[in-house]
């Protein structure tokens, strides 16, 4: 065995390098373990590298889902960041929150501590926004975030439609108003990405107590009366074992803290049972309750050129509430890209009609499924990756629900302020009207937005996976602190409540010691 550490951080992305960077601010020792490289190759600094540079690329896990019979069997991608700074070295840059109530539901359905009053404080620590509102916003955070300084003519037209089409604007999305057209905060700064490794790690780099592993595949959690005691891991073959003193945090992400948890015997006993791994704690949450964003587009050919957003990443994007009279949480997110955007499964007829020149008006549902899906173990192998099973469509309920994103996309796409680069819309097409067809055009067009999230959910009941400190259920010294324990997805982009949550954590385990 290697040496002991206090801490053992197992996972390197955004949430591990927020942990990692806070607990070792207290002096004590803290091993970050990441299965991709320390150092970033240079096309993760560079906005444009988005998406065709950096998804699909060697840093990117290119997970695939199981064939999904609601939209046609189609097989899905599902990239996740394999780099130090995990899925926020390899996104959009996308930086918001989610509304209010998201979090309001989450303590009210169980997890006691994280409404929107207790997070709003680790949100501001986590950023500097520079402008905004300091009693929504961060003034001295790690993370730069503001919206880009440039905006093409066409990112203004759709903002301007997304008015006429009767919504409200919002000065700051993740400020006051947190419903209506918008401007997108990017992680950019002085022209380069930052992810939370830039924003964390490195300003840590030189403390002498704090171990930063590369090229580290964790293969279990080792226990010992009920208590986690060791973390066992490779690198380049070798197998090693490093011992856990206080606690180890899993912050593997959505996918790939479920899968350590099983490989450690911390799940459905039936399940571990099945791939002969020895029960530690029998949990029938672990894996269960994954949501994603199912998201679909509408394609139109051009009057005239679109520009290109120079940073890669068109900023112009709505949240509206379905019921505009509600006081509730945004239902259907809408985004446009500043090009004809083909189809999220394999359909090769939409594909071919794509047209060579025009722009999309991306829309998904952004309330939680009511389909939830599952990743379990493919075998007992942790080289071998997990069974993704999204399930999308497999409720109609939502169907329903993205049958009324599209609704509302056509509404603003057809809004007066686009009418100088609007030409026709080629999918699905203006012909298709009714709900049957326009059912079928989402089961044969719609995928992921890359949000997975809640497969080691936070509460009290036998399904829950963690309690409301991050506490793994049943072990002793082990919590989870990523994407995967929100209760419900947020209405938004994930990364920046996986930052707050992150903070939140670092806080719980140092005051727990």
């Amino acid at each position: 065995m290697l040496r002991s550490y206090e801490y053992v951080v197992v996972g390197g992305g955004t949430a591990g390098s927020v942990v990692a960077a806070r607990l070792s601010e207290s002096g004590e020792s803290v091993l970050l373990l990441e299965a991709g490289p320390a150092t970033p190759p240079a096309d993760v600094y560079a906005p444009e590298s988005f998406p065709l540079k950096l998804i699909g690329s060697a840093i990117d896990w290119s997970y695939l889902t199981t064939p999904q019979p609601g939209t046609g069997g189609s097989v899905h991608m599902w990239p996740r960041g394999k780099v130090i700074g995990g899925t926020s070295s390899i996104n959009a840059m996308a930086h918001i929150r989610g509304h209010r109530a998201n979090y309001d539901g989450w303590a009210a359905n169980g997890a006691d501590g994280w409404g929107h009053e207790r997070l709003l404080p680790y949100f501001r620590r986590s950023e500097t926004a520079p402008g905004s509102d300091p009693a929504h916003r961060g003034t001295d955070g790690p993370l730069i975030v503001a919206p880009p300084s440039t905006r093409t003519r066409a990112a203004r037209a759709f903002h301007a439609a997304v008015i006429e089409a009767g919504h409200p604007a919002s000065d700051d999305i993740s400020g006051r108003d947190q419903v209506g057209a918008f401007w997108f905060d990017l992680n950019v700064v002085d022209g380069r990405r930052q992810s939370a490794a830039d924003a964390y790690l490195r300003p840590a780099a030189d403390r002498d107590n704090l171990d930063v592993v590369g090229g580290a595949l964790v293969r279990r959690l080792r226990t010992r009366g009920g208590a986690c005691t060791a973390v066992e891991f490779s690198v380049g073959g070798e197998v090693r074992t490093v011992g856990v003193g206080r606690e180890a945090v899993l912050t593997a992400g959505a996918v790939g803290s479920p899968q350590q948890l099983l490989l450690s015997g911390i799940g459905p006993a039936e399940q571990l049972r099945g791939h002969g791994i020895e029960v530690v704690a029998d949990l029938p949450g672990v894996g269960e309750n994954l949501q994603d964003h199912i998201q679909s587009r509408l394609v139109y050919t051009a009057k005239k050129p679109v520009e290109t957003a120079s940073n890669g990443f068109c900023p112009a994007g709505a949240l509206l509430r379905g019921d505009r009279t509600a006081d509730t949480a945004p239902t259907v997110f809408l985004l446009l890209m500043d090009f004809p955007a083909g189809p999220l499964t394999a359909d090769t007829d939409f594909a071919a009609r794509l047209p060579a020149a025009g722009y999309t008006i991306a829309f998904s549902q952004q309330s939680p499924p009511a389909g939830r899906g599952s990743v379990r173990l493919a075998s007992a192998d942790p080289e071998r990756p997990p069974v993704i099973d999204p399930r999308y469509y497999a409720d109609d309920a939502d169907l329903s629900e993205m049958i009324n994103c599209l609704r509302a996309a056509r509404e603003v796409g057809r809004a007066d302020a686009l009418a100088p680069w609007r030409d026709a819309e080629v999918l699905p097409g203006a012909g298709v009207q009714d709900r049957d067809a326009l059912a079928a055009y989402l089961r044969r067009s719609s995928g992921s937005s890359f949000h997975p999230v809640g497969t080691c959910r936070i509460g009290t009941d036998p399904r829950a996976v963690v309690d409301t400190e991050l506490r793994v259920h049943g072990v002793t010294g082990l919590r989870v602190a990523d994407a995967s324990v929100m209760p419900d997805i947020v209405s938004v982009n994930p990364n920046a409540t996986v930052v707050a949550i992150a903070e939140r954590a670092a806080e719980l385990v140092l005051a727990a010691h």
